[in-house]
C-alpha cells in the first residue's frame, strides 16, 4: 500500500516543503529479501565487558563483516557496543566516546545495538549505570534518523552464548521498524541456545499454529513462517475458509477453521494437532478484532467479545496445548499485543485491556515454562493494512508520523520479529514484549 506522504515528500516539491517548513522527511526502510546479504556492510565494535568474545563469535558465524578500530572516511552499516563493563555513572562517557565520532559515518537504516547487564540482577552503582542504557538508546533512536535503528539488549550472567539470534534480528533489515526496544536474555528459564541448522532455513521440519491467519498481519506471519521453513497450521474463523484454505494450499501448510472463543475451541485444536502433527513447535496467538466505543458508550457485548477473542482465547489455547504436552521441548508462545495495552488509546478500553492482558499472559507464563519453552510478545505500533486504510485520513497521517521513522509499518514488520522469537537459537529469550512500532512517541 503506498505511502502518499511519503511519495509526496520524494517529489521535487515535496523536498522543497520538507526543507522550508520543516516537515518531516522519512527515508524509504530496508527490508530483508530472499537472497540478500543479513547485514549489507560492516559493523563496528566496542566497548570492554563480558559480551566482547561472545560479540565476535556470533559475528563471526553469522558471515557480518565487523571492525574494532574505524577507518576515517569509511561508512558504516552498524554499531555494537559491548556496556557490561560499564560499573558506575562515572563510566557511562563510554558511551560519549564510542558513539560521537561515529554517528556521522553510518550509512542510511543502520543498525546500532547496546548490549548490557540486566539492572535487576545488580546492586548498587552498576545496577544505576546499566539502567542509565534505557534512556541513551532510546533518545538516540530518536535523534539517529536516515532509517537507522537504535535497540538495547540485556544479557544475563550466564546467557552470553545466546545472543546470535537476537545480534542477527537486531543488525538486520528484518527488525526494519523496531527501535527504542529493550530485549533481555537469560532472565528466566535456560541459558542456553539450541543450535541452528540452517540460518536461511530455520524452522524447517518444525510445525507452526497461526490464528486469525487468512490476511493483513496473520497472512504474512504466516508466509514468513514458511520462508523460514515451518509447516503453518493456520486458524481462522469459518466466514474465512475460502482465503485461509488458499494461503495454506499456496504455503504447503494445514488449515482449521473455527471460532476460538468456542467452548470447545482449545481442545479441537489440541485433537488437530495431535492427530495431524503429534505436537508443534509454536503457536502466534495473531487473532484479534476491535469493537471501539468510548466507555460512556459501551455495550456489554461490545467488551466481552473483544476480550473473549484477544485475551480468553488465547490464554485457553495456550494452557491446552501445554497440559496435553503438545508444545515440543524448546517451544514458543507468542501473543500480539498492541501500543494499546501500553500506552491506552481514546475509545478503546476494551481493546487496550485486552492487549495489556497479554502482556500479563506472558508475564503470568515466562517463570512457569519447562524444557525450554519460551513465551513473549510482539505490540505493534501503526501498521499499514486494508484495516487501517479505512481509518479517516487525518487520523491515518497522525498515526502514521507519530514516531521516530514518521511513517507506518507494514505487516511484514511483525512478522520479522516473530520469527525471532521463533527461532531455535532464542530460548534465551523469554518473558519480552517488544514493540514493532518505528519507535512511536507515545509508551515506554
Amino acid at each position: 500500500m503506498t505511502d502518499r506522504y511519503q511519495s509526496f515528500t520524494a517529489s521535487p516539491i515535496g523536498k522543497l516543503f520538507v526543507k522550508n517548513l520543516g516537515l518531516p522527511n522519512p527515508t524509504p526502510l530496508e527490508r530483508w529479501s530472499d537472497g540478500a546479504p543479513l547485514v549489507d556492510g560492516t559493523v563496528v565494535t566496542g566497548g570492554s565487558g563480558r559480551l566482547d568474545k561472545a560479540v565476535t563469535g556470533a559475528l563471526d558465524s553469522l558471515g557480518v563483516a565487523s571492525v574494532s578500530v574505524a577507518a576515517e572516511g569509511e561508512k558504516y552499516k552498524g554499531l555494537v557496543f559491548d556496556a557490561t563493563g560499564i560499573t558506575d555513572s562515572a563510566g557511562l562517557v563510554a558511551l560519549q566516546a564510542f558513539f560521537t565520532p561515529l554517528m556521522r559515518s553510518l550509512t542510511s537504516c543502520a543498525r546500532v545495538v547496546v548490549l548490557g547487564t540486566v539492572p535487576e540482577q545488580l546492586d548498587g552503582s552498576e545496577r544505576v549505570a546499566q539502567r542509565a542504557l534505557e534512556g541513551f538508546t532510546r533518545s538516540l533512536g530518536k535523534e539517529i534518523g536516515k532509517g537507522s535503528t537504535v535497540n538495547l539488549v540485556y544479557v544475563a550472567p550466564g546467557a552470553e552464548a545466546t545472543i546470535e539470534s537476537t545480534l542477527a534480528f537486531f543488525l538486520s533489515p528484518k527488525s526494519a521498524y523496531v527501535s527504542g526496544q529493550v530485549a533481555r536474555l537469560g532472565t528466566t528459564g535456560t541459558k542456553e541456545a539450541e543450535p541452528v541448522t540452517d540460518p536461511l532455513r530455520p524452522l524447517t521440519g518444525k510445525v507452526a499454529i497461526v490464528t486469525g491467519a487468512s490476511r493483513g498481519i496473520g497472512e504474512q506471519i504466516a508466509r514468513v513462517l514458511h520462508r523460514d521453513g515451518a509447516t503453518v497450521l493456520g486458524i481462522d474463523v469459518p466466514q474465512a475458509a475460502s482465503e485461509l484454505q488458499a494461503l495454506m494450499k499456496e504455503l504447503d501448510g494445514d488449515h482449521l477453521t473455527l471460532d476460538i472463543t468456542g467452548k470447545d475451541a482449545p481442545q479441537r485444536i489440541a485433537q488437530h494437532v495431535k492427530e495431524k502433527f503429534g505436537a508443534v513447535h509454536a503457536v502466534v496467538h495473531n487473532a484479534g478484532i476491535t469493537r471501539d466505543k468510548k466507555l460512556a458508550n459501551m455495550a456489554e457485548d461490545r467488551w466481552s467479545s473483544v476480550i473473549a477473542v484477544n485475551l480468553t482465547a488465547p490464554e485457553r489455547i495456550s494452557r491446552e496445548l501445554l497440559d496435553q504436552g503438545l508444545i515440543d521441548d524448546n517451544g514458543r508462545i507468542v501473543g500480539v499485543s498492541s501500543i494499546a495495552g501500553i500506552a491506552g488509546n481514546l475509545g478503546q478500553t476494551n481493546y487496550a485491556a485486552s492487549k495489556a492482558g497479554v502482556i500479563g499472559l506472558v508475564d503470568s507464563l515466562a517463570g512457569e515454562l519447562k524444557k525450554g519453552i519460551t513465551i513473549n510478545a510482539v505490540a505493534p505500533g501503526f501498521i499499514v493494512t486494508q484495516m487501517t486504510a479505512a481509518v479517516p485520513f487525518a487520523t491515518r497521517e497522525v498515526g502514521q508520523r507519530m514516531n521516530a521513522m514518521s511513517q507506518g509499518g507494514l505487516p511484514v514488520d511483525v512478522a520479522e520479529a516473530i520469527a525471532w522469537y521463533l527461532s531455535p537459537g532464542s530460548t534465551a529469550v523469554n518473558g519480552n514484549v517488544v514493540r514493532v512500532c518505528g519507535q512511536m512517541m507515545l509508551g515506554a
